[in-house]
């Protein structure tokens, strides 16, 4: 077994002979085979699959993507969610009634992008799957990456659905004469040797220990059951513990540091179904009608897959944040309907999964995670105007498509993205600003996340930036008015920060339904008539609650984070990252005619 350091270096290579790959087909026509005869991606509402649709065709039309394929977004049902699970049956009706028949020989990726990245905020607005990479000229996103990842797959993959998620990042490298190979009928997953702690947030694996040895860069093995998001103790129990580097034998000892020796559960990130199944899946949906709760693809899938597989999991809902009526059934029919299906794994033993879902994650694989920084050659300065001479960059800084002013200065560990950052500007260290056009003097805090949006309100546009601390919860939520205390912002109780902004406590503070009382519902931040007067706004926000000093914010008309995004105007936000575009476009003319 090669040591960590060759490894990590062996993902580089492979990961770079991907991404070549990618290049050479952006902007021409794949031969048939070659590349996917569909890309779907999901959307949770009408508004979100609009500004999907707008950045997929602005991406076609600049030649950032391979031609030929067919491009959709496919938005949810109205009403109730019905989680990537739900989404996934949907897709597949919707591409029965665009395809009829025909859908059964096409080799589709689908791609998982249908929520509000509440843990994410700066993705909220155009979706995480469209979030920006500090490497590429111009630079990748999610998508992009996604495309050269799975390059090689169609051109091995019997007609199928390959289901992603769009905040994810798995790269690998395999043997020369090795070949990841989708063709087995029922469903197949790639699985990542992972440590124990990442194994009780994941799904787990039970592999057949005699199919596989744990060497070497990939592997077919037979799965015995699939546990979804399982304690330490679970999955010893259930013989889920290997030894990562030269043995595949159920291990009892203590979980290493090392990548090599060390015990490990083979975790999941992708899988495909072949079309039999697709088509079984689709006459359940038809027969369920409107779904009544959410299913997740993961879960209430692969649990039911595998010799080992029981009922036991549909009547645990412990792993669920809102428990509906129905989803026992649901999951119960599904079980029936999916029990004795195989689950067919691919072993990668020399991968790695990296999950970029919350700000912590965004902050730590951008700027100080070395080894992915290293793997996909992360770059400090990514398509962006700056000279080092003229603005202070700490250390393990992303700065991405972005303008930085000569004299300003960003914190070591943070993040600029599609942002002008004007000459006495400082940005405090592990901080996150996006889409921000700060023009005056300011100094936005550490551990900040700073995202502005463009918004159309009685046809006229406005702009609102939010604010927040990048530990603030914006998931949590409270039911009554009286429980709201228990909120924090920026690290202080939310009743204080409302009477030093003179804004009043009522029924009126919250937008949506008055059972989910918290920061994304909360009606804070103030509408203003430029881009650079809503960061200013939102900055003297943050400096009141830092110095607990009065701001007033009565003269203004105030929106919550869900209101942003509902009214968010993403034909103007697009325009603003085109402006920065052909601003860096120009001076890095300049800097050529200058030589």
């Amino acid at each position: 077994m090669p040591a960590a350091g060759e490894r990590s270096a062996a993902r580089r290579e492979a990961t770079g002979r991907r991404l070549v790959r990618l290049a050479a087909l952006r902007g021409r026509a794949a031969r048939p085979g070659e590349f996917w005869d569909v890309v779907a991606v999901t959307a949770a509402d009408a508004e979100q699959a609009r500004g999907y649709r707008q950045q997929l065709a602005e991406k076609l039309g600049r030649k950032e993507l391979p031609l030929g394929a067919r491009y959709h977004v496919f938005v949810d049902p109205p009403g109730r969610k019905i989680g990537n699970g739900g989404s996934t049956l949907h897709v597949l009706r919707c591409l029965e009634d665009l395809y009829g028949d025909k859908w059964t020989s096409f080799i589709v990726l689908l791609i998982h992008s249908g929520g509000y990245s509440q843990r994410l905020p700066n993705a909220s607005a155009l979706g995480k799957i469209f979030t920006a990479l500090p490497f590429g000229d111009p630079v990748y996103q999610m998508l992009e990456l996604k495309l050269a990842m799975y390059i090689d797959f169609p051109r091995h993959m019997k007609p199928g659905i390959l289901v992603t998620c769009s905040d994810d990042i798995e790269l690998y490298s395999t043997g020369v004469t090795e070949t990841i190979t989708f063709d087995k009928p029922g469903f197949t997953a790639l699985a990542h040797p992972s440590d124990l702690a990442v194994g009780t947030t994941h799904g787990v694996f039970v592999l057949d220990q005699s199919s596989f040895s744990g060497k070497g860069g990939l592997e077919y093995a037979s799965c015995r059951h699939f546990l979804h998001k399982p304690d330490v103790e679970t999955m010893r129990r259930c013989g889920a513990v290997c030894v990562r580097g030269g043995s595949a034998r159920q291990s009892s000892g203590e979980c290493g540091d090392s990548e090599v020796d060390s015990e490990c559960v083979y975790t999941d990130s992708i899988f495909y179904i072949d079309h039999s199944v697709a088509k079984q899946l689709l006459t359940f949906y038809k027969e369920m009608g409107a779904l009544c709760c959410e299913i997740d693809a993961y879960g209430d899938f692969l649990q039911a897959l595998g010799p080992g597989a029981t009922q036991d999991y549909t009547q645990n809902t412990s792993n669920i944040t809102k428990e509906e009526s129905g989803l026992v059934e649901v999951r119960q029919k599904l079980y029936s309907l999916l029990r004795g299906t195989a689950l067919n794994v691919i072993v990668l033993n020399n991968s790695k999964f990296y999950h970029i879902g919350t700000t912590q994650e965004y902050l730590f694989h951008f700027t100080t995670d070395s080894k992915l920084k290293f793997e996909l050659d992360f770059l400090s300065v990514a398509f962006s105007a700056f000279s080092d001479k003229a603005a202070t960059l700490g250390r393990s800084t992303s700065v991405i498509q972005s303008v930085l002013e000569p004299g300003c200065r960003i914190g070591p560990g943070s993040i600029v993205e599609y942002s002008r950052i004007g000459p006495e500007v400082s940005v405090g260290q592990s901080s996150i600003v996006s889409g921000a056009y700060i023009d005056v003097r300011a100094a936005v805090p550490s551990s900040c996340l700073l995202s502005s949006l463009s918004i159309k309100i009685n046809g006229q546009v406005k702009y609102v930036s939010m604010a927040f601390g990048v530990e603030d919860d914006l998931k949590k939520s409270v039911k009554l008015l009286s429980d709201i205390h228990s909120l924090q912002f920026f690290g202080v109780g939310l009743l204080e920060c409302l009477a030093l902004w003179g804004v009043k406590v009522s029924e009126q503070l919250f937008s949506g339904e008055n059972t989910h009382l918290g920061l994304w519902t909360a009606r804070i931040f103030p509408v203003c008539s430029t881009l650079s007067e809503s960061v200013r706004m939102s900055l003297k926000m943050l400096n009141s609650v830092q110095h607990m000093s009065a701001f007033e914010l009565s003269g203004f008309q105030l929106l919550s984070v869900e209101e942003m995004l509902t009214y968010k105007d993403v034909e103007d936000m697009l325009k603003f990252r085109k402006q920065i575009y052909d601003e860096i476009c120009l001076q890095r003319q300049k800097e050529k005619s200058d030589l």
